[in-house]
């Protein structure tokens, strides 16, 4: 009998480390070639880490959420002849764009619920001893409880009844000591049963994606000086003419949401500000303008918001962006999306339409320059200098770096958009 070394094998290009976001075994397991151990994250990238032999697992090398360097040893096995360390790990499986959804770690699990020491900052609650009075006052029909007017204020805020709470002071009175002993049993009265407090506290460790979306969101808010910008659109003729579209469209075409031709509307308007497609070097002091339009699509899946990416907008038509939308959103929601459908955007657009949302403060997708938000569609009244007449209308809620782009150019770059899509027909004219 032997023992062999798995360790982390090169899980991509660039990469000096990895997040262990899920275990598939545990020590005294017996394993076969290829049963998958665990599962590392890089970015936004899951990587299984298969087992090149057949043997007994010994040891594994990390828990949950910790950040192993690439070479590093991860298990080690029991196998049958001499034991060694491995040749050249088999290129890993790439996977979901966050850990999958079936796939549930039980030492996730085990380090969330297990029992944790309670921090030495957290006391508990003050106790309040109760005198061991009835819950209903001895008082007689119609008699008016005695109390402070501090104390008449205490419990009308509370929505006490001081007729149900005992007195001890003299003659009966009423005391602060008497209210918080009403309050610590819960307000009860005879054959009510008392709410109980519930001071329970839950420990839920960051990791994987969740993790990776809290650090880019703080990276983007620490280092970007947002500014956001609110236009309302009418999309009366829009909504018409994708009505019309979609009813005319092939078998084959994709459905259109508003987010084609907003995604053709954007190309148009960077043709005449290049400058908001471009991602900001803030340690190099340099800003890389793209020629390519690679919008990031932010889409909200069962692992958290990740941001599929639809490359080349310029050269696609709206039936080609639609398509494209399509693929990747369905990728993402799926856990099949790519490491390449997930990286390279330029700007971005995130939508909670859906959701009810009138106004939002986006934040921006780092280092990107830009995001366009897109609000829920309603109709509302709008005078047309006449009369008020039902228009479908939308709000564009933009945030910018402000160290990059003037609140002007923001201005002018929304509006550019606004003018496209309040008359549709522009966006299908050249040049």
């Amino acid at each position: 009998m032997g023992e062999y070394v798995i360790k982390l094998p090169d899980v991509g290009e660039g990469v000096a480390e990895a997040e262990l976001v899920e275990w598939n075994v545990k020590i005294g397991d017996l394993v076969r070639e290829d049963t998958v151990l665990a599962a590392v994250m890089t970015d936004k990238a899951t990587v299984e880490i298969p087992s090149p032999v057949d043997g007994e697992i010994l040891w594994l090398g990390g828990e949950i959420g910790e950040v192993i360097a690439i070479g590093s040893p991860l298990v080690r096995l029991k196998i049958e002849g001499e034991g060694h360390a491995p040749e050249p790990a088999k290129p890993a499986k790439s996977e979901a764009a966050g850990p999958q959804p079936e796939k549930k770690s039980e030492p996730a699990k085990a380090e969330i619920e297990k029992p944790k020491a309670k921090p030495a900052a957290v006391a508990e609650p003050p106790r309040v001893t109760a005198p061991p009075v009835s819950g209903i006052a001895p008082r007689g029909e119609g008699e008016k409880p005695l109390a402070s007017p501090a104390i008449r204020l205490r419990a009308r805020e509370a929505g006490v009844d001081l007729r149900q709470v005992s007195g001890t002071g003299p003659a009966g009175r009423i005391t602060h000591e008497d209210l918080e002993a009403f309050f610590a049993r819960g307000s009860q009265r005879p054959g009510v049963a008392a709410l109980a407090p519930d001071n329970s506290i839950k420990e839920i460790k960051v990791v994987g994606l969740r993790r990776k979306i809290a650090e880019k969101m703080a990276i983007a808010k620490s280092h970007i000086p947002h500014i956001t910008y609110v236009e309302e659109i009418d999309v009366t003729a829009l909504e018409e003419l994708r009505a019309t579209l979609n009813a005319k469209k092939r078998a084959e075409q994709s459905k259109l949401t508003i987010l084609p031709f907003l995604m053709r509307a954007m190309v148009k308007a960077i043709a005449d500000q290049p400058n908001l497609n471009a991602l900001y070097d803030d340690e190099a002091n340099i800003i890389n303008q793209y020629g390519g339009v690679h919008i990031g699509i932010a889409a909200q899946t069962p692992n958290g918001l990740v941001v599929p990416v639809v490359k080349h907008a310029e050269a696609r038509t709206l039936w080609d962006c639609a398509a494209e939308v399509n693929l990747l959103a369905d990728a993402a929601k799926t856990g099949s999306a790519t490491r390449e459908q997930l990286t390279g955007s330029t700007i971005t657009i995130t939508s909670l339409g859906s959701m009810g949302g009138v106004v939002t403060t986006p934040v921006i997708n780092y280092p990107e320059v830009a995001i366009i938000g897109v609000n829920k569609i309603m109709v509302r009244p709008v005078w047309d200098g006449t009369n008020f007449v039902p228009r479908k209308m939308m709000n564009l809620s933009s945030s910018f770096d402000h160290r990059v782009i003037d609140g002007w150019d923001a201005a002018v770059f929304i509006q550019r958009i606004k003018t496209l899509l309040e008359t549709p027909a522009l966006i299908f004219v050249e040049g």
